[in-house]
């Protein structure tokens, strides 16, 4: 079991620098001030320290995992059912004529 510190940053060895915040930011489409910058250098480092722990655990004995959660199909049976009838289909329609949907033209004026 893994023990973190209580209340205090986990500091990666490469920590990011002030421009390399600047520069997430600037991506980001963030204005941020000096305080800012640093004040978000130390957290995001802190993160990535974090990350860099996680990496060191060994997880050789787990098997891969897709997703923790149990697999459930949301699909219904595909089961064929009864055709509409042309008259059915036709009373859904918002134009026909002679038993069949009208619609507009899309390549052109034909």
């Amino acid at each position: 079991m893994l023990k973190y510190p209580k209340a205090q940053f986990i500091v990666s060895k490469s920590s990011l620098s002030l421009e390399d915040v600047r520069a997430i930011a600037e991506l980001a489409r963030l204005e941020l001030t000096d305080d800012e910058v640093r004040l978000y250098a130390e957290q995001l480092s802190a993160i990535l320290g974090d990350f860099q722990t996680l990496q060191e655990v060994d997880t050789s004995h787990i098997a891969p995992t897709a997703s923790v959660l149990p697999l459930k199909s949301i699909m219904r049976p595909d089961v064929p059912l009864s055709p509409l009838s042309t008259e059915q289909v036709i009373a859904n329609a918002a134009d026909a004529e002679d038993n069949q949907i009208k619609v507009r033209a899309v390549l052109g004026d034909e």
